[in-house]
């Protein structure tokens, strides 16, 4: 294959551009190859010259690749490189893994497909029915402690954005497989090139239905609102694992893809003698703007600016108190969600459909806490952290599951707000006006009022004073790191910590991945 890289055209240009653009760098017509996209991205450095850069993959049909005499740094000829899928070399009982969300699944879905017949226990509904209770929620604040935002078939991830962008290296193009396998089961092809791909919840609903029917048609089994309550260990090592406190079942292989949320399976770990210690996180608000005017600060006013998809952001900032402050999920055209999981306690998210078409933008903007400020030594602590503001949060709220919401002008006069001007939320979920100032640390706090300053300087009008904020976000990523070695197994044997809740990734793509790891050390172990 060919690797063209840095060809740039306006946001308007057309397919035949691209073609025209293609045959110009290989000296060729359009006749002698065929290609497809292998990045797309916005360049918006200079907003009177908006631009796609792309990179494409192209294959010669007429002459070999290897006699192209072309020199450009920008052309280049590579092997195609693909995941390799790990076999099962002989007969194994069925590895159980605790959760289906993506680590889960696409643990499940490797063992699957080698023939290992997994069985997935999930104390969520499936997708189809979690929906349906969340919606419900969402209208009428009455929460369902084993089926909610955070917990069901799909993981947190699924009533979010679907980012896909990650930071894992890809050696053995594990992140390729995962994308690829999203398409296979309805993701639309753009994933696959987009310099920060989506999926949207819309969409994801239907794929990972799709995927947990791929893995009953192999064998495997996927069972709903089964909660591990116990797990027998003898002489080191996992033998049976107990449902919903009434339903033992022989268990070697425990996969413990629990989610960042699964606080009562930490504690259960815990008290296994799971080892296990304290990580770093952060905590903060959602802030909603206007998506026109994140739109217009990003790209400008031009009519090319127009015919972009919905902008979006990164921002960082480090707080003279020392702190680092910065946007997280950052949800462009979204929605602020409701994604209360405890009983009295309240947290949100942020979460857009596939075409991103509200007319807010929002994103998390977080302060990272590490063990120092957990004000305790033990493994848990950071989960008590969170508890202590999600409580406040639902307090400030009116105890009723309300999402607190203040103006940041009020904010940071720790005033409560009392009414909205022209712009009003974009919020799943009912919401009330709440003092956020009770709801966070001050050093926390101060740390996001200078946050927001400066990233008014960044993006005109981020710190407009009708800037609305709610909260609290403390489900960032999961608060303890359940250790493991290099075979991917705990101290207690035929105990696999897996995914995000085990502190091992962040966010759908790395989960995913993690999950293949795991799903690779078990076929290997046999």
């Amino acid at each position: 294959m060919i690797r063209i890289t840095q060809i740039k055209l306006p946001i308007s240009h057309t397919e035949k551009d691209l073609l025209r653009e293609i045959c110009k760098k290989l000296k060729c017509n359009e006749t002698e190859f065929e290609y497809k996209l292998s990045k797309k991205s916005i360049d918006a450095r200079k907003r009177e010259g908006l631009q796609y850069i792309y990179s494409v993959d192209v294959r010669l049909l007429k002459r070999k690749e290897e006699n192209l005499k072309i020199k450009s740094p920008n052309i280049s000829i590579f092997k195609e490189d693909y995941y390799q899928m790990p076999v099962l070399n002989k007969e194994m009982d069925s590895p159980i893994i605790v959760g289906a969300g993506p680590a889960g699944l696409f643990c499940g879905l490797i063992l699957a497909r080698a023939g290992a017949k997994p069985i997935l226990l999930e104390q969520g509904e499936p997708v189809e029915k979690r929906a349906k209770t969340v919606e419900e929620f969402w209208k009428h604040s009455k929460l369902t402690l084993h089926s909610n935002v955070q917990f069901g078939e799909g993981g947190a991830g699924t009533f979010s954005d679907g980012k896909l962008n990650t930071v894992v290296k890809d050696k053995y193009k594990r992140q390729t497989f995962v994308l690829n396998t999203f398409v296979e089961h309805g993701a639309n092809e753009e994933i696959l090139y987009l310099n920060k791909p989506h999926v949207g919840t819309d969409a994801l609903l239907k794929i990972v239905k799709s995927i947990r029917e791929e893995i009953i048609s192999l064998g495997g089994q996927v069972r709903f609102e089964s909660k591990v309550t116990d797990f027998t260990i003898q002489q080191g090592k996992i033998t049976h694992i107990t449902m919903n406190e009434k339903e033992t079942i022989p268990c070697s292989k425990l996969v413990l893809a629990i989610g960042h949320s699964a606080r009562d399976t930490f504690f259960l770990c815990q008290k296994k003698g799971l080892p296990m210690i304290q990580k770093s996180f952060a905590i903060g608000l959602r802030v909603e703007h206007d998506a026109k005017m994140i739109q217009k600060a990003r790209y400008g006013d031009s009519k090319e600016a127009m015919l972009l998809p919905a902008a979006d952001y990164k921002l960082t900032h480090q707080a003279k108190n020392g702190r680092g402050v910065f946007s997280f999920c950052m949800c462009p055209g979204g929605y602020v969600v409701n994604s209360s999981s405890s009983e009295h306690m309240l947290a949100v998210n942020g979460m857009s459909y596939s075409k991103r078409d509200a007319k807010n933008s929002n994103s998390a903007i977080v302060v990272t806490v590490n063990p120092e400020d957990f004000d305790s030594q033990d493994a848990l602590a950071g989960v008590l952290f969170q508890q202590k503001w999600e409580k406040a949060a639902f307090l400030a709220g009116g105890s009723d599951y309300s999402i607190p919401v203040q103006r940041l002008s009020d904010f940071q006069q720790k005033k409560l707000s009392t009414g909205f001007s022209d712009f009003t939320p974009c919020i799943k979920g009912k919401f009330s006006f709440g003092l956020l100032n009770d709801c966070l640390p001050p050093y926390v706090i101060n740390a996001i009022i200078e946050g927001m300053n400066e990233f008014g300087k960044q993006i005109p009008g981020f710190d407009h004073p009708e800037t609305l904020l709610s909260g609290v976000e403390t489900r960032t990523s999961s608060p303890v790191r359940i250790l493991r070695d290099e075979s991917f197994q705990s101290k207690i044997q035929g105990i696999y910590p897996c995914g995000e809740g085990a502190g091992y990734a962040g966010g759908i793509t790395s989960a995913a991945i993690d999950g293949i790891k795991v799903a690779e050390a078990i076929l290997q172990s046999n």
